[in-house]
């Protein structure tokens, strides 16, 4: 029987990145890993070029929601295995205990949400963050969950967040 993972992604304000990361890997892991996503200060909307964006790849959208990381802190929270930050700003800040002892890492992403510019421009700010956090969890997906062991594990995460 294969072992069942969950992952949290954080952002500061949990209405574009980390949305889009939830929404990813909860559709290409195939039920192997179940992802959430918080924001240290939620915006309390999820953007609408987020949304588009992960429409666009054919992935869903329901119940996606700008939430709280305290939701994930509290008790009778799911426990995490693994808790990503995708934002500079939310890696710097204190974090709070997660049960579960997870394994951390960053994956750092340049925010679409601060782009200014046409429509255009703020569609493919989107687009850009979307296709790097599909290609780092892609990469996550194919590790050897079963046979590394937590140092070596650890190792091929953070590497992930630098590619």
């Amino acid at each position: 029987m294969t072992a069942h993972f969950n992952v949290l992604f954080l952002c500061t304000g949990n209405s574009a990145r980390s949305i889009m990361a939830e929404a990813i890997l909860n559709h290409r892991s195939t039920g192997r890993l179940t992802a959430f996503s918080a924001g240290s200060h939620p915006s309390g909307q999820v953007r609408p070029e987020a949304l588009r964006q992960i429409e666009s790849a054919g992935m869903r959208t329901f119940g996606l929601r700008s939430k709280s990381w305290d939701e994930f802190a509290a008790e009778g929270a799911p426990s995490m295995d693994f808790v990503f930050t995708v934002c500079d700003q939310a890696a710097n800040e204190p974090c709070p205990h997660w049960p579960g002892q997870p394994m951390t890492a960053h994956w750092g992403i340049s925010d679409p949400a601060a782009v200014r510019g046409t429509p255009a421009e703020i569609a493919g700010a989107f687009r850009e963050a979307f296709e790097i956090l599909d290609r780092r969890i892609r990469l996550f997906l194919s590790l050897p969950f079963g046979s590394l062991d937590p140092p070596a594990m650890k190792r091929e995460i953070q590497k992930i967040g630098r590619s």
